[in-house]
Order: structure tokens, then C-alpha cells, then sequence
């Protein structure tokens, strides 16, 4: 074998051994990548654990939150209308975290509607709630959480596109109709059909009066002003028949106890509570019942100005009364001392009132002690 040969058959081996690892090599690095590649769509699997946790802080938010907060986590609701300063709006807090959401559970939000949740939720119930809230709304912004959705009960929601306006108060509903095209018009009529149930009256531009209640009638004979104390443990306050003490007007027929009182001013204190609690109070503010039922109501004595507090012009009301309203003249029912007696209690519960709202009253006594309440005899 010559030479030449030899070489060419060793060139020939060599190919071989090397084309066979060079395939070996190339599948090991295709393996390697594909295993590198499957990695992230494992990583992505759903722990079933933590979607459960998810479902039960979807639940409690439903159950506790989406009144103010609503089911998409942005506030627009119509509680959310109501209140001052409005409810946190999740979806723009990018910055909110968890634990800034289980302090405001555990401690609420001094000087709005967010009250602490202690007596609902315990320190686990919270944090489910917290991370539910931060990956749902702040993180994820996730559709399936808006209201009308599939999943709450709301299939096709989008047929009723044409009432949207009037829902989210991109057209006043006391805009003119014959400004409407028809569309809107057929929208308008859906709304006030049907969604007006929930979101009320959305925007108006011109709302309107302020509406406040007021009594109808005066369920409760035999009932004299002052007679009964705060306090569910009180004999006195077990009396108060069940529609009164159920009223936002109850608590204005208790008399207040202020320390300190002179003769005359005690005496005043009983002709008060005798003849103009029924009116206004037996704490004077003309919250009361009858002080609401009356037209116009009841002054509240409490917030008169300095210049009405004077025991000049105190005198010369409670002896003329004032004209135009329920007030009547006193002058033929009291003697000149009754008045006086009258006007020195007036005018400490009066500095009382103003103390206890941290005013000062020009020319009132200062009032010494905290407000409690008391029962007449």
C-alpha cells in the first residue's frame, strides 16, 4: 500500500470521527437549549394554592370592599358619589402595596369613610385580602373583576352599549331631549328603565335642591322632653318607645349635664327642659323631633352668632318671639326673673357648646367639666 493511500484513508477515518461527534455535539446543544427554553412555560404552570388563596381575597373584596372600591377596583361606584374624600381608586395607586392596605384594614383612614376592619377580618383574612387587591387591581388591572362581566352575571352587556353615556356621566340626563339624537334617546329611556336603580342620576348639570329628611308626624304620646339618659344600661333610657329611639332625633331629647350650675342658672335649667325643650331640644340644637317637623325648624340655640348671645337680645326674643316662625312671645307666661333665670342658662349652655366645638363664645361663662347627660326629674 503506498503511501499516498495511507493518507487518504486516514483522512477519510478522521472525517468520520469527527463528523459523527460534530451531530453528537449539535444535539446536545439542541437538547440543552430546548430544556432552557421549557423552563419559562414551566415556570409559568398556575400553583393551584395560590389560585385558591386568589379566589378567597376575591371574595372577601366582593363581600366587604366593592361597594366603595367596586368590582374593578376604581372607585366608580355610586356609594363613591356620596362620600368626601372619595374611596381609593386601586387602579391608580401603582405605587400601593400590601402591607399599606393591611394597616388601613387594621387601623381604617381618620377622616374618611374607611373604617378598620378588626371586628370582620383577622391578621390572615387581611393579608389574603391585601395581595388579592395589589395583583387584581394595582398589578394586573384584570377585566374579568368589572362589574358587568360574564362572570358576574352580566352575559352580552355590550347590547346595552347605548345607556354606557348616561352610566358614566359622559351626557347629563337632564340634557334636553330634542338635543339627543335617536340612539342617546333610546339610551336615556334604557337607563331611566332600568340601570338608574344602580347608578342613580350619574351627572347632572343642574342637580338640583338638596334634598334632606324630615318627620312626618310625632309617634309618641305622653313623651316629655328631657325625661330620659343615654346609655342601653339606663332604666330611664329602656322607656323610649321603639320607633323614637330607633330615630336619628332621639338623642336630641336628652338633657345635658353641665357642671357647676348657679342657683339661677339651674332654675333657668328647669324652665328650659319645661317649656322649650319640646321645640327645641332638650339640648338645645332644634334637632329634635317636633324642632324638624315645625316650619321653618327649630333655631339651633348652640350655634347662634355672638351678637344673638347677648342677654339683651335673648331677653327681648324669648319675651316678643319672632315673628314668622313658630316662636311665640313668653311675656305673658314668664315673669321678668323666669327670663332671667332663662337667658343665665342659656348663655352657659351655650359657652358649653361653643367649648365642646373648641370656639370661644365673647362674653360667655367658660363651661368647666365635659358634657355628660342627665335625667329630669
Amino acid at each position: 500500500m503506498s503511501v499516498g493511500h495511507v493518507l487518504a484513508r486516514r483522512s477519510a477515518l478522521w472525517l468520520a470521527w469527527l463528523n459523527a461527534h460534530t451531530v453528537v455535539t449539535v444535539l446536545t446543544v439542541v437538547t440543552t437549549l430546548t430544556t432552557f427554553t421549557a423552563l419559562p412555560a414551566q415556570a409559568l404552570e398556575p400553583d393551584p394554592a395560590a389560585e385558591a388563596r386568589h379566589e378567597r381575597g376575591r371574595r372577601l373584596y366582593d363581600g366587604l370592599c366593592y361597594f366603595c372600591h367596586g368590582y374593578a377596583g376604581d372607585a366608580r361606584t355610586l356609594a363613591a358619589t356620596l362620600l368626601s374624600p372619595p374611596p381609593r381608586d386601586f387602579t391608580a395607586t401603582p405605587d400601593l402595596d400590601a402591607a399599606r392596605i393591611v394597616t388601613a384594614l387594621r387601623e381604617g383612614r381618620p377622616g374618611t369613610a374607611m373604617t378598620a376592619f378588626t371586628s370582620r377580618l383577622d391578621a390572615d383574612g387581611m393579608a389574603v385580602l391585601a395581595d388579592y387587591v395589589v395583583r387584581e387591581f394595582v398589578q394586573q388591572r384584570a377585566r374579568r373583576s368589572r362589574y358587568h362581566s360574564a362572570e358576574n352575571g352580566w352575559p352580552a352587556h355590550d347590547r346595552h352599549a347605548a345607556a354606557y353615556p348616561f352610566a358614566d356621566g359622559r351626557i347629563g340626563l337632564d340634557v334636553p331631549v330634542d338635543t339627543l339624537d335617536d340612539s342617546q334617546r333610546a339610551g336615556r329611556s334604557l337607563f331611566l328603565s332600568a340601570c338608574i336603580s344602580c347608578h342613580d342620576r350619574s351627572r347632572q348639570d343642574d342637580p338640583g335642591p338638596v334634598w334632606q329628611s324630615r318627620p312626618l308626624s310625632y309617634p309618641r304620646p305622653g313623651f316629655a322632653p328631657g325625661q330620659h339618659a343615654i346609655g342601653p344600661d339606663s332604666p330611664a333610657a329602656r322607656e323610649v318607645d321603639a320607633i323614637s329611639a330607633a330615630s336619628a332625633y332621639a338623642r336630641h331629647d336628652r338633657a345635658p349635664d353641665i357642671p357647676g350650675l348657679s342657683r339661677r342658672e339651674r332654675a333657668g335649667e328647669a324652665l328650659f327642659q319645661a317649656n322649650c325643650a319640646f321645640c327645641h331640644g332638650a339640648d338645645a340644637t332644634g334637632r329634635n323631633w317636633i324642632g324638624q317637623f315645625i316650619e321653618p325648624p327649630a333655631r339651633d340655640l348652640t350655634t347662634l352668632s355672638a351678637s344673638a348671645r347677648t342677654p339683651r337680645h335673648l331677653r327681648a326674643v324669648i319675651r316678643a318671639g319672632l315673628p314668622g316662625t313658630s316662636m311665640p312671645a313668653w311675656r305673658s307666661v314668664l315673669s321678668e326673673r323666669q327670663v332671667n333665670d332663662l337667658v343665665a342658662y342659656l348663655r352657659r349652655r351655650l359657652a358649653c357648646a361653643s367649648s365642646s366645638q373648641g370656639a370661644s363664645t365673647a362674653g360667655a361663662q367658660s363651661c368647666s367639666g365635659s358634657l355628660s347627660v342627665k335625667v329630669l326629674p
